[in-house]
């Protein structure tokens, strides 16, 4: 039992964190409870979890993208322009997410040959993603698809929107993906320790590549849902959306160092986000907050991976004396 809480605390801590947030906007909202309420909360999280589990894949590889916003953006942007096109749903759907792989792999490669920082690489693809956006666009949305692609981002079931059911399954395929597969134990591996992969005679090309062609697919994933559910593409959409993803990758315990990954920690982190941002609105406090917030919360997982880092490092130093 002791074994259990300690592996997995930070799961067990975000739950009470949801148990006293919610607390607290139930005495301070009559609404807060309401199943409409509750329905309009998972509604908000479903694309942002997408986002968040993509991000979780390249956290535990060592690396974090900075460029997934603009992905969010140019994948919209061509599927939109494809839509009115005339190309019809699945090749306009398709294209979009191909973009996303597209500049995931791009990511990777660039990352992996040329050895340069992931921050600088992955900053300077996100100027240039998002401006491909304005340069198709000419800095104008895309709008009005039609009803039948709406329904990908507005379409419910069961009375949850479609999109959270995707996030549901994408999120449980990922935890699989991580846990039990080859591929994602090497994966954690190339965070912790790449020369041991190449030591093993693994190449590890592959595994960086792919890890970001994953983040740019969760990226044009939710692009496509963002861009059917406000019925327009934007060249502006997934601003900061990547700061939000690693908001929630932090606090859900997989440290940015790399070499771990909590899918299921992301996924209550990502809630209790859209029950802040819920919260603020219930209680008309300026939504020019939000961002203070996000930003505070990075910070305080950042110093508390950090410091589990540090403690972890020095109990197994002391068991090698």
């Amino acid at each position: 039992m002791t074994k259990y809480i300690e592996k997995n605390s930070q799961q067990l801590f975000l739950l009470i964190v949801i148990v006293v947030i919610g607390g607290f906007l139930t005495i301070k909202s009559e609404y807060f409870l309401t199943p409409s309420n509750l329905i309009n909360i998972a509604d908000s999280c479903g694309y942002r979890l997408i986002m968040a589990v993509g991000m979780t894949f390249i956290m535990a590889s060592g690396v974090m993208d900075l460029s997934a916003g603009s992905t969010v953006s140019l994948a919209g942007v061509i599927t939109a322009w494809m839509l009115h096109a005339g190309a019809g749903i699945p090749l306009s759907v398709a294209a979009g997410l191909l973009t996303g792989i597209a500049a995931g792999v791009l990511n990777g490669l660039l990352i992996h040959y040329t050895k340069i920082s992931f921050f600088i690489i992955t900053l300077a693809m996100s100027g240039m993603l998002r401006g491909i956006s304005l340069i198709i666009t000419g800095g104008r949305p895309i709008t009005r698809f039609g009803a039948a692609f709406m329904t990908i981002g507005t379409g419910r079931l069961a009375g949850i929107q479609i999109s959270v059911w995707i996030a549901v399954i994408l999120t449980l395929a990922a935890a699989v993906v991580l846990n039990c597969t080859r591929w994602g134990s090497y994966i954690r591996t190339l965070g912790s320790n790449p020369e041991a992969l190449q030591k093993c005679g693994i190449g590890i090309a592959g595994y960086r590549i792919s890890v970001q062609a994953v983040m740019g697919l969760a990226a044009a994933i939710t692009a496509v849902i963002i861009t059917a559910r406000l019925n327009s593409a934007e060249p502006n959409a997934g601003m900061d959306m990547e700061l939000d993803a690693i908001t929630a990758v932090a606090m859900g315990g997989t440290p940015i160092t790399g070499g771990k990954s909590r899918i299921s920690g992301t996924m209550l982190a990502v809630i209790i986000l859209g029950i802040i941002r819920n919260g603020l609105t219930l209680m008309s406090i300026s939504s020019d907050y939000q961002q203070w917030i996000t930003g505070f919360l990075l910070l305080v997982s950042v110093l508390v991976s950090g410091i589990r880092i540090k403690n972890t490092k020095q109990k197994y130093t002391r068991k090698g004396e």
